[in-house]
């Protein structure tokens, strides 16, 4: 058996994950949500001879009218479960806007984030797990038992955890969380600053350090390196555990070009001084052998790079269907030493 864990954020980390499970000959995509479970899922949620694990991004997480929004593992879970809107990226497929427009006429705030009915129901299931007690990673491997994703979805902690900005605009210099910048403002106010909030003191989630542990490789999925891949960084036994493991920890660059393909990652990387390049976006990570994480790092072909202390390849990076992020995650497993 195969065990490979991947550091994901939420659209990009999601699809590579669907690469992912067919590079290592699993289904990409679960049944039906619609299909009632053939036999009893166990909470590793993989099938065949190999097992993946993903820890994902929490830094994105917001309270909501009452409910807890977890906006990257609802991405990966409805991703791999066959659930999500494909144009979109993220949200539930068919997905309707009654609460929506219902709220929008109380004058409800937030009036910026726009909660689906379908998807409501997520947030609603987990809220109330929450409010009952449970952790956040029990939370999630329940909502899992419906969508199946055949990845082991793990938060990347059960404390909060979360990405806050500090900006400047008319009311001077504020705080305000990651959504509200990213949502309401389109990333268009000036930021001084990224604060991960809580993450001096947060422990990863249950499984999360013996799934690194255990790895006989660990991939960094083609994140936003500063708000999904960053904020688990900032969690320091996280950051421990990868410095820490027998697995070699293989990078893919979200950078192509000069340019990052989703997202607002160059507006992020410009606020925390590391240059849109893959290269640099590498050494910002660090290699292993000078105190940093990396041990390997995929570049898209034509971004050479130069790295002290990395192994740099170059291979096609664009996620254009399955089968080329299957050829992306079959590289990165070769980086890593092993053969699928």
């Amino acid at each position: 058996m195969v065990k490979v864990v991947v550091l994901s954020g939420g659209v990009g980390g999601a699809r590579f994950l669907l690469g992912l499970k067919a590079a290592l000959g699993l289904p990409p995509i679960g049944p039906p949500a619609s299909e009632p479970p053939s036999e009893p899922t166990d909470r590793r949620s993989n099938t065949g001879e190999h097992d993946i694990s993903a820890v994902v991004n929490t830094g994105d997480d917001i309270w909501v009218h009452g409910l807890r929004i977890c906006p990257d593992l609802d991405t990966c879970m409805y991703t791999l479960g066959g659930g999500v809107d494909i144009d979109r990226g993220w949200g539930r497929a068919d997905e309707s806007w009654v609460v929506k427009a219902e709220l929008a006429g109380y004058g409800a705030d937030p009036d910026w984030f726009g909660l689906g009915d379908r998807d409501l129901a997520t947030h609603l299931i987990r809220t109330r797990m929450l409010h009952e007690g449970y952790p956040l990673s029990v939370v999630t491997a329940a909502l899992c038992t419906r969508w199946r994703p055949g990845v082991r979805l793990l938060p990347a902690t059960d404390d909060r955890c979360e990405t806050h900005v500090v900006v400047t605009d008319s009311q001077g210099l504020r705080a305000m969380h990651f959504q509200e910048w990213w949502i309401r403002h389109g990333a268009a106010l000036p930021v001084s600053e990224f604060v991960q909030i809580g993450a001096d003191d947060a422990q990863p989630a249950a499984g999360v350090q013996e799934a690194i542990a255990e790895a006989d490789a660990v991939l960094l999925a083609p994140s936003n390196p500063v708000v999904s891949i960053g904020s688990m960084l900032a969690i320091p036994a996280i950051r421990r555990a990868l410095r820490s493991t027998t697995a070699r920890v293989i990078g893919l660059s979200p950078i192509v070009g000069g340019r990052a393909m989703r997202g607002m990652a160059e507006t992020c990387l410009a606020t925390i001084g590391v240059r849109c390049e893959a290269g640099a976006v590498a050494e910002h990570y660090g290699a292993r052998v000078a105190g940093g994480i990396l041990d390997g790092w995929l570049v898209h072909t034509g971004d050479a790079a130069t790295v002290p202390g990395l192994e740099v390849r170059e291979v096609p990076l664009l996620m254009t269907d399955i089968a080329a992020t299957a050829a992306m995650a079959t590289a990165a497993l070769d980086l890593a030493g092993l053969a699928v």
